[in-house]
């Protein structure tokens, strides 16, 4: 089965990781056709059939223990990464560079959301919504500007996540489909 892991805290902050490195680890923690899109925590890899949990925590380990590199790291499959995709409310009406999905490691409940919006409220022109494992987010002004940020988000959702915009999504998919393609 292929997956891609997005890890949290790779090449920012200081948390600086070369992609050999992250991929000759993996591999050794049994993580097949271990391929990096970008340099900055986005993993494809086949692994035998298990739940995602279970593959995010042993990816999160052997980073620390490899790297000493703290990461938050998500699993998808590749169905459950097009879902995410198609259903973002602001993909076709956002720039693909601003509007982001805030994957997560469990769906945000209803009252943590409603309050991150409240708490948002007339601190910027952002738009969210709550998804599958995720939250959807149109920085529309930029992110490098916004006051809505991983920390402010994290204390209201009560839980920390990995952002990535639309562009990078459909890049990781597309390569996805390629390397299926490829083993057909």
């Amino acid at each position: 089965m292929r997956y891609v892991a997005f890890l949290g805290s790779i090449n920012v902050g200081g948390n600086r990781l070369l992609m050999e490195d992250l991929r000759s680890a993996l591999r050794y923690g049994d993580f097949a056709d271990v391929e990096t899109v970008v340099a900055s925590g986005n993993v494809l890899f086949t692994h035998d059939e298990a739940p995602s949990e279970g593959l995010a925590e042993k990816m999160a380990w052997i980073v620390k223990d490899e790297f000493d590199i703290d990461s938050m790291v998500t699993v998808r499959t590749r169905d459950e990464l097009a879902a995410t995709i198609a259903e973002n409310p602001f993909a076709g009406d956002g720039a693909e560079n601003v509007v982001h999905t805030l994957f997560l490691p469990d769906d945000p409940g209803e009252h943590q959301v409603k309050s991150l919006q409240i708490d948002h409220e007339g601190r910027g022109n952002e738009r969210m919504a709550a998804g599958a494992k995720c939250l959807h987010i149109d920085y529309a002004d930029g992110v490098g500007s916004s006051k809505l940020t991983g920390e402010f988000i994290a204390r209201r959702l009560g839980m920390n996540g990995t952002a990535r915009n639309i562009r990078s999504m459909k890049r990781i998919l597309a390569k996805m489909d390629e390397l299926d393609a490829g083993e057909s």
